[in-house]
């Protein structure tokens, strides 16, 4: 059979679309490889410590010793195909999409609040799903945010060079409305991580500066408020009392960071080797695959891991900046901004908390820790900064 009159033969179809996906101006040959490959790295070997992590304890209860991993690769292959995904479409159509893509994410965060939701470690933040698998819509309500504010504060009018002050007010007021719903839940860490998000994409918008020190100071004077009048929980208190004085409650509060510490410390130089951590197998670090996971690279693999794993992480927040830095437009440099933001403030809680330098809130490092809707939301984020990226000069 002949193509019809106008039509292209089938292997001029596939030539052409070859070329659009891999030709020599294809936005697939922009990628930044530096970002990728960092992000690879930090996967594979969050998978190795994933996999230390929970070993010994299904062997020692019968279970499979591999049931986390599988899950883990799992969570990584769908992550990388929303990342894929996010990065062929032009970023700038979502300035189109991004109500909706806002609305559905609250609709997640109000989910949980539902009978639908599950509490897990004191947090009323999970919807469980069959085989084992559950969702944290709190972690996808970070993409949302982080599209949504780029959106409100890059439309200026003709002649405008700062956000007007109307536009902070909206922008304030779309992250109130997650922020308000995930300390309902309540998940102090994720409402940490968005308000340094909000903070620091309000701060390179080109908004007044006044805008930044009045909501540094209005969130210490909420903290204050917070803790006086009793809303936050008596476990997160006992977190703060844990992190002010850690030799106050060291069984009971204090638990996590001293074990943590021990566990970290023990690892030397050059650490006890992968599945050979006395910490890690003895099963003394509470919660080690994901909030913990840290201690893991710091035990087994010692400070030369632990110094690695923090190096491939410096190189991820570099090539973010670098492309923020680079956006062809106001938009595409508030998307980035937001994600360096996120991935920054997140990591160093999450180490921070291993160190003793903050407070416990239980939060996942960053493409390491096990859980499938942190990696899905990383990995979406990652593709939207290569989108950003392929696209500077189109």
């Amino acid at each position: 059979m002949t193509a019809g009159y106008g039509a292209a033969p089938y292997g001029a179809t596939r030539r052409s679309t070859a070329t659009a996906l891999l030709g020599r101006d294809a936005p697939l040959r922009r990628l930044d490889w530096a970002l990728l490959l960092a992000v690879l790295a930090m996967g594979v070997l969050g998978t190795a410590l994933v996999w230390s992590a929970t070993r010994q304890a299904a062997l020692d209860s019968g279970g499979d010793p591999q049931a986390y991993i599988k899950h883990h690769v799992i969570n990584m292959a769908i992550g990388m195909v929303l990342g894929l995904a996010a990065s062929l479409f032009d970023y700038r159509m979502l300035r189109a999409y991004a109500p909706a893509v806002y609305l559905l994410s609250m609709a997640g965060l109000v989910a949980v609040l539902s009978p639908l939701g599950a509490t897990i470690n004191g947090s009323h933040s999970w919807i469980v799903l069959p085989a084992g698998f559950s969702v944290q819509p709190s972690e996808l309500a970070k993409v949302a945010l982080v599209v949504g504010m780029a959106m409100l504060l890059s439309e200026k009018r003709d002649a405008e060079v700062e956000p007007r002050n109307t536009d902070v007010v909206l922008a304030l007021a779309f992250a109130a409305v997650p922020l308000g719903l995930v300390m309902l839940q309540p998940d102090l860490g994720t409402a940490l991580v968005i308000s340094a998000l909000v903070l620091g994409v309000i701060a390179v918008s080109g908004a007044d500066i006044r805008w930044v020190v009045g909501l540094v100071m209005g969130g210490a004077l909420v903290a204050f408020v917070a803790v006086q009048v009793g809303f936050l929980k008596p476990y997160q208190l006992d977190r703060f009392t844990a992190f002010l004085n850690p030799a106050a409650d060291p069984k009971g509060a204090g638990y996590n960071v001293r074990q943590a510490q021990i566990a970290i410390c023990s690892g030397g130089i050059h650490g006890q080797g992968l599945f050979a951590g006395a910490q890690t197998q003895g099963k003394f670090v509470p919660e080690q695959q994901t909030d913990f996971i840290f201690t893991v690279a710091g035990e087994e693999l010692g400070f030369v891991g632990a110094v690695g794993l923090i190096l491939l992480l410096g190189i991820v927040l570099w090539r973010a900046m670098r492309i923020a830095a680079q956006a062809e437009d106001l938009f595409g440099r508030l998307l980035a901004t937001g994600i360096v933001c996120w991935f920054a403030f997140q990591a160093f809680e999450n180490i921070g908390m291993t160190l003793g330098i903050m407070p416990v809130t239980g939060v996942p490092l960053p493409f390491v820790s096990y859980g499938g809707s942190s990696m899905f939301a990383n990995l979406l984020a990652i593709g939207l900064l290569q989108n950003v990226h392929m696209r500077r000069y189109a």
